[in-house]
């Protein structure tokens, strides 16, 4: 039987629950979801599904990910709800693949751990499936595995084998729509031009949850715990000396009360260069290579291959900032003798994130 699989938590107990249904079948996963967006995020997913079938003795066949032809088929139903039209076509999409997989293998029936999520439509899963089966000549087997406290179940078992839990369905149209109805800010989408990764960025989950993997093939006691922190993310910073651009480096939790801000250096006090307007302090690339012990040639080197994220925070300590302080410190060549303006577009808000804590042996 022929498994196509959406992410680790649906199918890691809907697969547990097939091979005791079906224990003669031999059960072939098959990840394939081009909806899945950005692709970071894809191959986190992935990386969890290839856990999850290693841990139930699953062989695993991963489609392409053909994200230009999802995007074609459901242009047009972008504003759509979830479970709506794009929904609709999306799952046909991703059945009529796994269908013809399942006829190109051998297959006789294929199914699909979509039937165990509790935010899709079963009717509508059946629909799709019976019908794609019926062209490609398998038949689609549509076992309700959610009912009897199926669902709890679920969650305790993803709970136990630590599993990586997403909380969008992974489609672009359908994360940017419920971070709008949450009003939170769709920080999965952000990935810095220097390519620095930003806490409880995917980025960040890839190299927890690889660390992790690496960690259980060397049999290494280890716990994954959740921590609730200060986030931050930066939109787009701009600073003009006399109304000309110049190269300038943002250090991590930079805010400004508005978005834009003006005003002079007015002194300096151990090498920080204080502005006479909203908290805005300098500090040169000169003394910055000193308190992260670099050697950048220039604030352009500086912004294109930064240190890491934890490295730049740790800054405001050395700087003699407390650990509440949110005023924006701008790295430059030279301290400006001019007028300033800058322009900053940050958000700081309340997160979660997952942190890896080995175990004493």
């Amino acid at each position: 039987m022929l498994v196509h699989i959406c992410c680790a938590v649906d199918s890691h107990y809907f697969l547990q629950k097939l091979q005791k249904e079906y224990p003669e079948e031999k059960l072939v996963g098959f990840f394939y979801d081009p909806n899945i967006h950005p692709y970071s995020e894809y191959y986190l997913r992935l990386l969890d599904v290839k856990r999850s079938c290693r841990m139930l003795g699953i062989e695993l066949i991963e489609g392409e990910y053909d994200t230009e032809k999802w995007l074609e088929a459901v242009r047009g139903l972008e504003k759509e709800p979830e479970k709506g039209a794009r929904c609709a076509v999306c799952f046909d999409r991703r059945f009529e693949v796994s269908a013809q997989k399942a006829s190109e293998i051998g297959e006789r029936t294929f199914t699909s751990t979509l039937l165990t999520s509790p935010k899709k439509s079963l009717k509508q899963l059946k629909t799709a499936g019976d019908a794609l089966g019926e062209r490609f000549g398998v038949s689609f087997i549509a076992p309700d595995y959610r009912k009897a406290s199926g669902t709890q179940e679920q969650n305790i078992l993803a709970k136990e084998d630590a599993l990586y839990r997403q909380d969008y369905c992974g489609c672009l149209f359908g994360l940017t729509m419920q971070r709008d109805q949450q009003q939170k800010l769709a920080d999965e989408l952000f990935v810095p031009s220097s390519a620095q990764v930003q806490p409880e960025s995917i980025e960040a989950r890839i190299a927890l949850y690889e660390k992790r993997w690496e960690l259980e093939e060397k049999e290494v006691p280890h716990k994954i715990v959740k921590q609730r922190f200060l986030n931050w993310r930066l939109k787009f910073g701009m600073l003009k000396v006399r109304k000309e651009v110049v190269p300038a480096h943002i250090l991590p939790y930079s805010t400004l009360r508005g978005e834009y801000t003006r005003g002079k250096v007015e002194f300096e006090v151990n090498d920080v260069h204080y502005m006479s307007r909203d908290e805005v302090k300098f500090i040169t690339l000169e003394h910055y290579n000193k308190l992260t012990a670099s050697g950048y040639q220039s604030v352009t080197e500086l912004m294109f291959q930064p240190p890491t994220f934890e490295t730049e925070v740790s800054i405001r300590t050395k700087l003699q900032l407390d650990a509440y302080d949110l005023s924006a410190v701008v790295i430059v060549d030279e301290i400006p003798a001019n007028k300033i303006e800058l322009i900053l577009q940050s958000e700081t808000y309340e997160d979660v994130k997952e942190k890896l804590i080995v175990l004493s042996q």
